[in-house]
Formats: C-alpha cells, sequence, structure tokens
C-alpha cells in the first residue's frame, strides 16, 4: 500500500537517525546533470552535519553493472537521487534493505508499493513540472533537521537545471514554488519580472542578446554584429568605466527602452509572442557576488550542468556546498570549455545535413561519431529549442560504452502530439532488451547496436508516423 509524503520522509528520517546511531558509513550516487549534482549536494550537507561519514559519487546512467559494484561496496548503506527508476526489484535483490532512492522519473507501478523508492508520482506529484530530485532529497533533508531549511536554496538551483520553470512567465507551480518561498523568506533568494537575457550577470549586453535563443529573433539571435549595430543605435550606454555593462546593470528605464528597439527590429506578427517570452521571473542569490556566474540562479545551474557533463562533477558539488575560492575559478574554466564543445557540436551537425532526418512530426539525429554521451540531453534541448522545430519532438542518438546506443529525446515548445516519452522510451527499450525512461516530455533510452533498426523501426511507428495529435498509439 502506497504511503503518504509525509510517512515516507518520517521512514526515510529514522533509518538515516539508525544509521546515525549505530556509526554505519553511507554512500551517496547521483546523476551528474545540474538537478543530480544539486541532489547529492542536499543530501550530503544534511548528512555531513549530522556528523554521518559518506562519500558521493555520479554517473551517467544507473545499470545492472552499478547495482553490482554497490553490492561488493565496503559502504553500508546507499542513497540514491536523480536515479534507478525502475530498479527495484534489482536494488532489493542485491543489496537487500540497505539502499533508498530519492527521485522524480517516472516509475512502474510495481515500484509504488516499495518503501524505499521515496519518488513524488507516488504522492501524486508530478515530477517533470512541480519538483525534480532536488527538491525531493530538500524535503527529505528537512525532516531529518528542520535547520537544513537553508538548503532549500540549492533545490531552486536544481529546478530550473530541469527546466521546471514552465508556469506563466516562466515561474514555479506546486512543490517548487513552496520551496522558492521558503528560500524568499530565508532571504536567500531574490524574485523579479525582468529580461530573460542569457547571462544577465556576466556576458556583456550585445552577447547576452546574441546568445538568448528564446524568445528566437530573426536577425539577432545568434548574431553578435547586429546585436552590437542594434544597441548602438538605441542609444543605451554599453560601457561603464572601462568595461562592458551586463544586463543586470540596465535601470529600469534602460530595459523599457530596449524592448521599445527591439519591438521596432523585430516587426512582424509574432512580436507580441517575442515580447511576452522576453519578460519573465528571474532569480537572484543577493548574497553572491555582482556579476559573478552564481548570482543568477539560471546561470548557476548551467554551471554545474557543465560540470558534471565533461566529468567534472567533484567541482559542481563543491560550489553548491560553498567553496567560493579554487572551484569556483576552476568551475569558471570548466563552462567556457562545455560552451566551446557545445558550439562544436553544433557546428558539424548544421553542416553534415545528412545527419537530420525530419517530417511533420519528428526530428531525427544521426550524432554518432560527435556528440559524446554525456552530452546527449544538452544537444537535444538545443535543438529542439530551435524556432523551425517547433511543435516537433526530436530524438537524437549517438554511440554508448561497450557497443550500446544512447537515444535522447525532448518535446519542443508548443510541442501538443499526446504522446509520453517517457513510456515511449521504456517501453521500447525494454522490447529489445535496453533500458529507457524519464519524463512526459523529456527521457532516454539505451539498446544495443546490434537491435538499432528494429528501435528505429519502433520510433517510426510510433512517432515519425503519427499523424493525429491526439493518438496515443
Amino acid at each position: 500500500m502506497v504511503k503518504s509524503l509525509n510517512e515516507s520522509l518520517s521512514y526515510f528520517k529514522h533509518t538515516i537517525s539508525d544509521l546515525i546511531k549505530s556509526g554505519k558509513n553511507i554512500s551517496i550516487i547521483s546523476h551528474l546533470d545540474c538537478d543530480g549534482l544539486t541532489s547529492a549536494s542536499i543530501i550530503g550537507k544534511a548528512l555531513f552535519r549530522e556528523g554521518i561519514r559518506c562519500t558521493i559519487s555520479t554517473t551517467n546512467e544507473f545499470n545492472n553493472n552499478l547495482v553490482d559494484r554497490l553490492s561488493n561496496d565496503s559502504r553500508d548503506f546507499h542513497i540514491i537521487t536523480d536515479l534507478a527508476g525502475g530498479f527495484a526489484n534489482t536494488l532489493d535483490e542485491k543489496l537487500g534493505e540497505d539502499w533508498l532512492v530519492l527521485d522524480h522519473h517516472e516509475i512502474p507501478e510495481e515500484e509504488y508499493d516499495n518503501e524505499r523508492v521515496i519518488n513524488s508520482w507516488k504522492f501524486g506529484i508530478d515530477g517533470g513540472l512541480e519538483i525534480c530530485a532536488g527538491g525531493m532529497t530538500y524535503l527529505a533533508s528537512k525532516s531529518l533537521n528542520k535547520k537544513n531549511e537553508d538548503l532549500a536554496a540549492i533545490a531552486v538551483i536544481s529546478a530550473i537545471g530541469d527546466r521546471q520553470d514552465k508556469g506563466e512567465r516562466k515561474s514555479f507551480t506546486g512543490k517548487n514554488l513552496d520551496i522558492l518561498n521558503t528560500a524568499k523568506s530565508n532571504g536567500q533568494i531574490d524574485v523579479d519580472l525582468d529580461l530573460l537575457l542569457v547571462g544577465r550577470e556576466t556576458r556583456p549586453l550585445s552577447d547576452a542578446l546574441a546568445f538568448t535563443s528564446q524568445p528566437f529573433i530573426e536577425g539577432l539571435t545568434w548574431n553578435r554584429s547586429s546585436c552590437l549595430a542594434l544597441l548602438n543605435s538605441s542609444g543605451i550606454p554599453l560601457k561603464e568605466k572601462g568595461r562592458w555593462r551586463v544586463p543586470a546593470e540596465l535601470s529600469d528605464d534602460e530595459k523599457r527602452h530596449l524592448i521599445e528597439t527591439i519591438s521596432k527590429f523585430a516587426t512582424g506578427k509574432n512580436m507580441t509572442e517575442i515580447l511576452e517570452e522576453l519578460i519573465g521571473y528571474t532569480f537572484t542569490f543577493p548574497k553572491e557576488d555582482q556579476r559573478s556566474f552564481l548570482r543568477d540562479v539560471r546561470e548557476f545551474s548551467t554551471v554545474l550542468n557543465s560540470c558534471g557533463r565533461i566529468s567534472k562533477s567533484g567541482v559542481g558539488i563543491s560550489i553548491c556546498m560553498g567553496d567560493r575560492h579554487r572551484m569556483l575559478q576552476e568551475g569558471e574554466k570548466i563552462l567556457s570549455e562545455y560552451r566551446k564543445k557545445i558550439r562544436d557540436y553544433m557546428n558539424v551537425l548544421s553542416n553534415e545535413r545528412w545527419r537530420t532526418a525530419e517530417n511533420m512530426n519528428c526530428v531525427m539525429v544521426n550524432g554518432e561519431g560527435v556528440v559524446p554521451e554525456m552530452m546527449t540531453g544538452t544537444i537535444t534541448s538545443i535543438i529542439a529549442g530551435s524556432p523551425k522545430n517547433t511543435g516537433k519532438i526530436v530524438i537524437l542518438r549517438t554511440n554508448g560504452e561497450e557497443g550500446m546506443i544512447k537515444f535522447s529525446s525532448r518535446k519542443s515548445n508548443t510541442c501538443n502530439l499526446n504522446i509520453n516519452l517517457s513510456s515511449l522510451m521504456r517501453t521500447g527499450a525494454a522490447k529489445f532488451d535496453g533500458v529507457g525512461g524519464g519524463h512526459d516530455a523529456a527521457a532516454g533510452a539505451k539498446i544495443t547496436k546490434d537491435k538499432l533498426d528494429d528501435f528505429l523501426d519502433y520510433l517510426e511507428g510510433n512517432v515519425t508516423n503519427l499523424q493525429d495529435p491526439n493518438n496515443t498509439q
């Protein structure tokens, strides 16, 4: 029988309290994206505060080999965050009662009654929109000790990193909103309606406008010279005391003037939509230094994602736990490297047009030999954000380890196709002895290379040939 959320959190508290009393060692295993790093940091900090010995590691995927390694691990207990959906039976078999999962991905029904799986969907909470793994670990940490309420700010980063700002004007809903309000009341975060330009605290105005792809403004997006010319014509001072100004430094009058300037440039029937997308809720950590990439929550999440994606998870976790010295400097270098890699991958995919096939509903991208396995989610999200792919599903594949093929899928903005990508990937992968899952709008799968043609046929039958938006097939 499924317990309530409060009952499950109470179970977590008593389990961890017993481990503390007995002096047991705990390992924390988490995903390597922003949500995974924040989740590990939240639960890790909560355990450190209780004086418990624990180690933190990250992985790109959860599989049977990893479970085998855990079963032979010297640690007494394992907390798994942002991972392990569908593995409860295997964990029970290999680890007995010495594990817990804190997660938000959709899970099979047979896992609902397993008390060691503390997953948002079991409690009627939409894990794709209302809370992420960072939020679940925050709730668990707060149940352990009320003083862990100060970890709410890190959970806000996780929600942004998982793109759960899907409410009106990029706001939060559900449990995410509750967690945000806690962080606000603690004085940890400021929330404002502002211009949603990339790099609010760090990028020169012309770059911030050029690299803002949502909304996509024809003639400006990705065009630095045009953005610079437009801003020069606006009369807004672009430099102050010899350095470039950033969006966060604009006055309210200058912001209004910038919007008017953009509206004159981007004339057309979609101008109203563009202006609506340009203004939304921003989240700022007021105690972080001005012009730091940790001051704006969206930039903070990008830094963490970059750390995980290029195998520097420890740097991201250290930053989350408060390191503002050497690790902060390292994080800035990693972010620069990450952005360069993204540009390189996108340039190849754009130039080698044979890699992309598309129809009315779907864009299929062959990233084999170009996109590393750990970068599939990032690249798929970027492709899905392109205005030419509006309303479509994007599916990218690339080479995985040990002869595997990795698939990543995303619904683009305004995609109304009535198909659950988590179910699509999990069901399809299982047909061909693979693994898959995720969320309604973002999911992945992994299969062996010899099953590639069959899996592509499966996708062809269930996505690319889907004609009726209401057809779930």
